[in-house]
Formats: C-alpha cells, sequence, structure tokens
C-alpha cells in the first residue's frame, strides 16, 4: 500500500512555476518536473514531460508498446523499460513541441520519476531533480545530479576549484528536450515496510543538505504535511527558486 503527497509552490521571487509533478497511489506513480527557458517555455516543458510520462504509463499494457519507442534494454526489467520508454516519449514530445513552436526554442526540463511494482521501486531521472530513500532514520541519496559539480566528483578533475566552487557548478550536462539521445538513468531498489521516498527539485534540496532533509521526514508521519513541510523550510532557508517535493510511504499489508 502506497500513501503520498506532493507539493509545489512558486516561491516569493518568481512570478511563475516551472515546476510540475504527478503524484498517483492508484497509478504506484510518482513525477517530478523542474522546466527551464524563457516566456514561460519552461513551464510548458515541465508539464509535457509530466504529462507524457503520466500518459504512456496509464495506458501501456502491451509490451510490444513499450519496445516502440525506444527499444527494449535487455538488462532492465519490463517495470524499468516501461519506465525508460515513458521518459525517452517526455523528451521526444518536448523536442517536437519546441521545434514546432519558436517561442519554445531552448525550452528543457529535468525528471525524476518512481514506478513502483510491489517492494521494488524503479527510479528514472535526467537532470538535477532528485530521488532519496528514507530508511531506519538515514536518508540517502538514490539519483546523481546531472551537473557540472557532479561531473567533476565523478571524474576526479584536477582542477584547482573544489566542485562546489566552480562557476559552473550548477550548470545542467542533461535535459530532456535538448537533443534526441538524451541520457536516461534507470536504478531500481528494495524498500520495507514503513520506509519514505522523497523526490523534490533543487528549489528544496540546494538549500536544504540531507541532514535538515532528514530530520523534517522524521518528525511527521504525515506525506502532505511533510512535503509541505520541506518547501517551507526551503524558502526559510533562502530559496529563490519554485520547490517541490512529493513524500510518498511504503506500507506493507500485514504490518500495523
Amino acid at each position: 500500500m502506497l500513501a503520498s503527497s506532493g507539493f509545489s509552490d512558486a516561491g516569493p521571487v518568481r512570478a511563475n512555476n516551472e515546476d510540475s509533478f504527478v503524484s498517483d497511489d492508484a497509478l504506484s506513480l510518482y513525477v517530478v518536473a523542474d522546466g527551464m527557458g524563457g516566456h514561460a517555455a519552461g513551464e510548458v516543458a515541465s508539464r509535457l514531460a509530466v504529462e507524457a510520462i503520466e500518459q504512456f504509463i496509464r495506458s501501456a499494457g502491451d509490451p510490444a508498446d513499450v519496445s516502440a519507442t525506444c527499444g527494449i534494454d535487455p538488462s532492465l526489467s519490463y517495470t524499468a523499460n516501461r519506465l525508460r520508454t515513458a521518459i525517452c516519449l517526455a523528451n521526444r514530445r518536448v523536442c517536437e513541441t519546441a521545434e514546432a513552436h519558436p517561442e519554445y526554442a531552448g525550452m528543457g526540463t529535468t525528471v525524476v520519476c518512481a514506478l513502483l511494482n510491489g517492494s521494488t521501486v524503479t527510479i528514472g531521472h535526467v537532470g538535477d531533480s532528485r530521488l532519496y530513500v528514507l530508511a531506519d532514520g538515514k536518508l540517502t541519496p538514490r539519483t546523481r545530479d546531472d551537473t557540472w559539480a557532479a561531473f567533476l566528483l565523478a571524474n576526479a578533475t584536477e582542477s584547482s576549484l573544489l566542485p562546489e566552487q566552480h562557476p559552473l557548478r550548477n550548470v545542467l550536462t542533461n535535459v530532456l528536450g535538448v537533443r534526441e539521445d538524451t541520457e536516461i538513468h534507470i536504478t531500481d531498489c528494495e524498500l520495507d515496510h514503513g520506509q519514505m521516498l522523497l523526490l523534490c527539485t533543487d528549489g528544496v534540496h540546494g538549500v536544504l543538505d540531507d541532514d535538515t532533509l532528514c530530520g523534517i521526514m522524521t518528525a511527521n508521519g504525515d506525506p502532505d504535511a511533510i512535503a509541505r513541510a520541506l518547501v517551507g523550510a526551503a524558502f526559510e532557508h533562502g530559496s529563490r527558486d519554485n520547490a517541490t517535493a512529493i513524500v510518498v510511504r511504503y506500507l506493507q499489508f500485514g504490518h500495523s
């Protein structure tokens, strides 16, 4: 059984909210997207991506539907291939919309998704929106940002600047909607009774460190209260960006 809630706020600085999300316990699907681009294009990109992913997961039942768009990765489970295809379709939809509408040229969006099948959660992401797992009082990130800072850390670049000091540290290296061959990261993990997922944009994790996130999530058991508290805390800590959080609690039948 799943219990979830999502909350999003434009924040005190920006006029528009370029984040989009879906939290659907019936589908066992959770998606957060953070759009970018001028003239409200960021809003369009994130909305298109979330809608495309939700529509595919809602409608896909035939294995042929999964393989038709970007093929089957034999190293992945069927659920993982479904999510990979859904994100691939989202990328295609954002690209095609940008090509058809000059005012949306250059728009793009991050995306992070969780699709559950029993106790297994399949995680898909592109960009720097993140997914964490809270287990036994410890919060663990399950995605790695597609940013220059993460690239420098992963590749042990011999730079005189630390990743957090690099002038390009927050520049995204991978997003949906910019190119057809966007890299889609897919992983699986197992959940136990009572564990929670957090999906959020950088408007939240960019100002709240892991200890703060963990403290807020362990202080209250209600997903709605947690999601709202996380977004509120982000603004209290100076976030100038849109902020979005989805909190999902996994409950096994037979447990009290």
